[in-house]
């Protein structure tokens, strides 16, 4: 019976320390909990075989959300996922009411869905985990005004999705500039 290679040197640590911010952003890329946990698990199972590399590089964080983005833009440019629009979501009710938490949450996701897989990067790193422009291009490969026009487009697309109106109107968030 063989063993299995004993974890690197501070790879336990790091996962137990950042593996729920990188699932929310996993999430939050996927619209789904299952593919969101696949994602991370492939971003880290790639980053396990080289992570003393990765350690010595001073930034592990860095190179793992790296991981994480370039494997989720991989697995959309292969495969189809065939979204279909939805009906109007129902209208809003109260704060307290769950399901309409619910529902405005579940009428983001799918306003996500409809971004594209870079556009919807980009919203992730920007706006959520409120990334520069700077690191965004960096964690993307790609250039500033890249990023910038992507969000713009991004933040267009978002902002004429009626259930993103609502949700920004009932709490009262002003529009975020995509600078």
């Amino acid at each position: 019976m063989t063993r299995a290679p004993a974890p690197p040197e501070g790879f336990a640590e790091f996962v137990a320390a950042r593996s729920h911010a990188l699932l929310r952003a996993a999430w939050l890329l996927t619209g789904d909990a299952g593919r969101a946990e696949d994602l991370l698990q492939t971003a880290l199972a790639r980053s396990w075989q080289h992570w003393n590399r990765i350690a010595e590089g001073g930034n592990p964080e860095g190179y793992v959300r790296r991981v994480l983005y370039n494997t989720y833009m991989s697995w959309w440019r292969r495969h189809w996922r065939g979204e279909l629009p939805s009906a109007a979501p129902p209208d809003r009710a109260g704060a307290e009411d769950v399901a309409a938490d619910s529902a405005g949450r579940d009428g983001l996701r799918r306003a996500l869905a409809r971004l594209t897989v870079r556009q919807r990067a980009v919203v992730v790193l920007r706006y959520v985990e409120d990334r520069t422009v700077a690191e965004t291009a960096e964690l993307l490969g790609c250039s500033a005004g890249t990023v910038k026009t992507l969000a713009f487009r991004a933040l267009q697309t978002l902002r004429a999705d009626a259930t993103v109106r609502s949700l920004l109107t009932d709490e009262g968030v002003e529009h975020h500039d995509a600078s």
